[in-house]
């Protein structure tokens, strides 16, 4: 279960991430509404992180929001975000998929 805790504070590092994102990119109130969104995705994501912790080792659970968080936050940033997309970077996030998975499948 704690697995599974993990993985949704990873995808609300992503959304902090993206929140913060649109905070840089709009002025006036929408850029409030994105920060205000930015502070509750951060506080849900820590609140998780801190409760999958609480059973998993922490490097490994560290480790593993903060690849998630790197991931999303690198495609979001492709997709939506107009992020330059190269052979490279793609073969980096591949890379950090594989030491993700990696560090899950050897702890216990």
């Amino acid at each position: 279960m704690n697995w599974i805790i993990l993985i949704i504070a990873g995808l609300f590092e992503v959304a902090f991430a993206s929140c913060l994102g649109k905070v840089k990119e709009t002025t006036g109130t929408p850029m409030y509404v994105w920060f205000t969104g930015f502070l509750i995705t951060m506080t849900i994501s820590m609140v998780l992180l801190i409760k999958a912790t609480q059973t998993l080792p922490i490097g490994t659970a560290y480790a593993v929001w903060t690849g998630i968080g790197a991931v999303g936050t690198a495609l979001m940033g492709i997709f939506f975000f107009k992020d330059p997309v190269s052979f490279w970077r793609i073969f980096f996030i591949v890379t950090l998929i594989g030491s993700v998975i990696g560090l899950k499948a050897v702890s216990h």
